[in-house]
């Protein structure tokens, strides 16, 4: 098996450079010390994406702006626009599917690529994965990365070698001498806390790492740390999991403007995106019968968790009771700065409903039904912001 990361380089800030050159609108900020994120006049906000130029600034993606003017002052921000990322996204991705539809698209600006049903059309691939690579740049006018593996832990680390515009190898037989050297924060999925851990007990490379007795670290780590030791030593059994064509769920997620650091952080943006779903949900006239709950972290490390939903509902105050649960499980206590719903196991909503005997407060759920069917035709007629329901 052959699997490909591709990885869009500082995406945002590329995909903003490449409608500035064509529309005539601003400067490659690709060339100049510049940023995606924030707002200048009032110095709020993030780091979203940073030129080459602006890391050599010592700026670095999630900073605070004000940070980062202070490093650069003559700094060139850009407002993110997420519109025209998804359209670049969406053409990357339709591209990519033209070649093979084993694409699994894990962000909106890198996927996996299962090769090894068209291995035979190319010469090697190395050789795919540059005309993969030119071809993107040729079309669209932006450069990625293309790391090349037998499993998708492999392809994502290779991945993330030398940038831009590069195609990487990290085959089994290559991790001693290409991997192993790296500084074990590099690893995929050592998270701060888990690094921080890791150096205590004297663990500074992925090679330390790799050699360490796995029981040490699951003493210190847990499970995390058994899967830290196996992608060390490049073990990993996932599969490419290409979408299905038509989707099967439905959800929402959000970018905090800064990062949350509490449960009741999360407890507002998580009632938001509920709200949001369940809308979503009565529209399409469907009703969910699993949530899961992603975050992601200020490290750029995802997690998610899942739940079923019995019975399956679109109450969005199910809805939002399902996802704090989910968080609470889920959240290790880092910092945050994405959270995201998804529901899945859809039915129609007029389908007939199996009762749990053991629920008899059935004629309160009708009641909150009727509420929340009612605030959708308010916010249907007059707009979003007319009416809220708190978190209960």
């Amino acid at each position: 098996m052959i699997i490909f990361h591709i990885d869009v380089n500082s995406a945002y800030l590329s995909w903003t450079s490449v409608e500035n050159l064509k529309n005539h609108t601003g400067p490659d900020l690709r060339d100049i010390p510049a940023i995606i994120g924030g707002d200048q006049k009032s110095r709020h906000g993030i780091v979203l994406a940073k030129s080459i130029p602006a890391k050599k600034f010592g700026i670095y993606t999630s900073e605070p702006i004000v940070s980062a003017l202070r490093k650069c002052p003559n700094l060139v921000i850009a407002p993110p626009n997420h519109k025209l990322y998804r359209s670049y996204s969406e053409r990357l991705m339709d591209y990519l599917k033209s070649l093979t539809p084993e694409i699994e698209q894990v962000s909106i600006d890198e996927c996996y690529l299962d090769f090894t049903k068209i291995a035979a059309h190319y010469a090697s691939p190395e050789d795919a994965a540059r005309e993969i690579k030119d071809t993107v740049y040729e079309r669209f006018g932006f450069t990625v990365n293309v790391g090349i593996s037998t499993n998708k832990l492999l392809a994502k680390m290779a991945s993330d070698f030398t940038k831009p515009n590069r195609v990487h190898t990290l085959y089994p037989n290559e991790i001693e001498k290409k991997m192993w050297p790296l500084p074990v924060e590099e690893l995929y999925m050592a998270g701060h806390s888990s690094v921080a851990t890791l150096h205590k007990i004297g663990i500074r490379t992925i090679g330390e790492l790799a050699r360490t007795d796995p029981g040490i670290l699951t003493l210190h780590l847990k499970s995390h740390g058994k899967l830290l030791w196996e992608y060390a030593n490049g073990i990993d059994d996932r599969p490419v999991v290409s979408a299905p064509v038509k989707a099967k769920g439905i959800g929402n997620s959000t970018t905090l403007s800064r990062d949350g650091s509490c449960e009741e952080d999360a407890a507002a943006v998580l009632n938001s995106l509920a709200q949001n779903v369940s809308r979503r949900l009565k529209k399409a006239g469907q009703l969910a019968g699993n949530l899961s709950v992603e975050i992601k972290y200020h490290t750029f490390v995802t997690n998610s968790h899942q739940m079923p939903l019995d019975p399956p509902t679109d109450s969005a105050k199910a809805l939002y009771s399902a996802s704090l649960k989910l968080f609470s499980r889920l959240w290790n206590g880092e910092p945050f700065r994405l959270l995201g719903i998804r529901t899945t196991h859809l039915s129609e909503a007029d389908a007939p409903v199996q009762m749990n005997l053991f629920d008899i407060d059935w004629e309160k759920k009708a009641r909150l039904k009727k509420l929340d069917d009612a605030l959708l035709k308010v916010k249907n007629k007059y707009g979003n912001d007319v009416v809220h329901k708190g978190p209960t």
